[in-house]
């Protein structure tokens, strides 16, 4: 498959899948950047977690309602940030990403895909390290980004937008 047919054929692919997640009310999440501490004036300003839009999260893809896709970064359920702990580095670190939404007016309860980074539909956006890679036969998934097989793009997203705008009962 010519890489230009290969290209038009994902980007069509995420837009489709954005109209079908769209139409079906598919539980969207929050995505927010992180803007680190700074110094104004002579005051330290804390770290702060913005919204910037919505996502579906499609495993290793965030798909954005326009068809822009990005690569999963970090993911945060907000709760409450509590009080320090002192039990583990992580759980700390989780705790002050909370502040941080917090300090961005970002509600309890929502899920936030931050740190997640924009996948450019092209020659050289693809042959970047990240979740797609343009192969012979197409636009393909890595499902690790360690190594791993790949999946082609299609088989990929009809599972994904069927398990999000279909979403099977608990157990």
């Amino acid at each position: 498959m010519d890489a230009d047919d290969a290209l038009g054929a994902a980007r069509a692919a995420f837009a489709d899948a954005a109209a079908r997640l769209a139409d079906a009310g598919a539980r969207s999440e929050l995505l927010a950047e992180y803007h680190p501490p700074r110094r104004v004036a002579l005051l330290m300003r804390p770290p702060v977690l913005r919204g910037i839009g919505r996502v579906w999260r499609l495993g290793v893809l965030l798909l954005e309602p326009d068809g822009a896709v990005r690569a999963t970064g970090e993911v945060l359920s907000l709760a409450d940030p509590g009080h320090p702990n002192h039990r583990s580095a992580v759980a700390e670190r989780r705790r002050q990403l909370r502040l941080a939404a917090r300090r961005g007016r970002l509600p309890l309860g929502e899920v936030v895909d931050f740190a997640a980074r924009p996948i450019e539909l092209t020659r050289d956006g693809l042959a970047a390290p990240g979740p797609l890679a343009l192969e012979e036969h197409g636009v393909t998934v890595r499902w690790s980004p360690t190594g791993g097989g790949t999946v082609p793009l299609a088989a990929y997203l009809a599972e994904r937008v069927d398990l999000l705008a279909h979403p099977r009962p608990s157990a």
